[in-house]
């Protein structure tokens, strides 16, 4: 059965170039407390949670990872309905300041998956694949 209507507008969420600018410093520091500032100082920010969650998944963290790519996940969901965003429809990868909320999406999916949340790992990259396809296909292969 063939839709009718039209899928909404993608959404794209507002560059941060000041958040932008304290992540590109901290992947100069490549340390966990430079990203951690990050996260502290624009806590609406989801990349910041994003390398948080990923830096710690990567060391076996598994509740780390997480914990962050679920804050990272929900400050995401408010950045995108504050952005016009109404619960469903295209969130693109190809623009630059989504990614964070969907690398948060992808290791909340990876994360609750080892905890042996099955389903919320099944819905995290169902979510994921509904926002961008190729988010999900770009992420899958790193």
């Amino acid at each position: 059965m063939q839709n009718l209507l039209p899928e909404p507008p993608a959404t794209r969420l507002p560059v941060n170039d000041e958040a932008d600018a304290a992540l590109a410093a901290a992947d100069e520091a490549g340390t966990d407390e430079a990203y951690a500032n990050v996260a502290a100082g624009f806590p609406t920010y989801s990349a910041a949670w994003a390398e948080l969650a990923a830096r710690a998944f990567a060391q076996d963290q598994v509740v780390a990872a997480y914990a962050y790519a679920r804050t990272g996940y929900h400050r995401g969901l408010d950045q995108l309905r504050r952005s016009g965003w109404k619960g469903h429809g295209p969130v693109p990868w190809s623009h630059e300041p989504n990614r964070g909320f969907l690398r948060c999406l992808y290791v909340l999916s990876r994360a609750a998956d080892e905890i042996g949340e099955a389903d919320e790992a099944a819905r995290c990259a169902q979510f994921l694949r509904d926002c961008d396809p190729e988010a999900a296909d770009a992420l899958a292969s790193n």
